[in-house]
């Protein structure tokens, strides 16, 4: 766990897990929490997020926030000059710039918050959330609970089968699965799909 940080100091704050687990909303009440202690906050996502709005990031119990949609890390540079706090949602979209980008940040004494799923489908590290998770300095790790036995869920499933690694989606296309039921479920698709492996 962490303190509120002083405002003339800057850090990084990773909130990762698997979907359904809740990432989105922490941010949303750490940038609550923020903006409650006359924070300047700014919300950064990546411009492909239009799953629910264009300019808010949106939890799956549908709270949300104004964000700024961006095409590329650099972006938020520039962006959000004069800010105390930067929170950045959805980052393994984001290039391994984005690394670099929120360790400038907090050299500049600004708090930022990135959240974002660690693993993509098949239970790899997701983009550049390997980075940011080693240069963090804390982290949180959120969990869903299993679609399939209830149990803690730690895995994001795809239910159809191809090996597009970004496809948005929701429900309709994920779900959150525990360890055993995710393997079970892949080895499935490998059977479906007669790979070797």
């Amino acid at each position: 766990m962490f303190t509120e940080p002083q405002k003339e100091r800057g850090w990084i704050e990773v909130i990762c897990g698997s979907m359904f687990s809740g990432k989105t909303e922490e941010l949303i009440r750490r940038v609550k929490r923020a903006n409650i202690a006359n924070r300047q906050t700014m919300i950064f996502k990546p411009a492909i997020d239009v799953r629910y709005a264009e300019h808010e990031v949106v939890s799956h119990d549908r709270n949300s926030l104004e964000s700024i949609p961006v095409e590329q890390a650099s972006d938020i540079l520039s962006l959000s000059v004069g800010c105390d706090v930067v929170a950045i949602d959805e980052a393994q979209f984001f290039d391994e710039r984005i690394v670099e980008i929120c360790v400038r940040l907090a050299r500049d004494k600004v708090r930022v918050i990135v959240a974002g799923l660690d693993m993509d489908f098949r239970g790899n590290p997701f983009g550049p959330m390997p980075g940011l998770l080693s240069i963090a300095e804390y982290v949180t790790k959120v969990h869903a609970i299993c679609m399939q036995c209830g149990d803690i869920a730690s895995h994001t499933y795809k239910k159809i089968i191809n090996e597009q690694t970004v496809e948005l989606g929701e429900r309709d296309l994920y779900e959150a699965r525990c360890r055993n039921c995710f393997n079970e479920g892949m080895s499935w698709q490998r059977d479906q799909m007669k790979l070797p492996f």
